[in-house]
């Protein structure tokens, strides 16, 4: 059973950076998608980035342009490089492989 950890999470100012990790415990198949999702409070969890088997991307319309989906295959790792961050960019972020789900990091964007 594939294990997946979040890290990278943080406290930013507006218009900083970040960059989250998503670690695998096992081996990320390159033949699976994975995803990142975000949850605000009071909000339903979102679609903000995936990456698919291909390398093929897709992104949330209020992240593109700002947010970038990559995968180190050789780390099992799966990254999202988040720029210009705002406000509301402020959620829990979870990596997602399948029915697998991290635990979440907390990112929040405040001056």
């Amino acid at each position: 059973q594939v294990q997946l950890v979040e890290s990278g999470g943080g406290l930013v100012q507006p218009g900083g950076s970040l960059r989250l990790s998503c670690a695998a415990s096992g081996r990320i198949s390159s033949i699976y998608a994975v995803a990142w999702y975000r949850q605000a409070p009071g909000k339903q969890r979102e679609l903000v980035a995936i990456i698919r088997s291909g390398g093929g991307t897709n992104y949330a319309n209020s992240v593109k342009g700002r947010f970038t989906i990559s995968r180190d295959s050789a780390k099992n790792t799966v990254y999202l490089q988040m720029n210009s961050l705002k406000p509301e960019d402020t959620a829990v972020y979870y990596c997602n492989c399948g029915d697998v789900w991290g635990q979440g990091t907390q990112v929040t964007v405040s001056s």
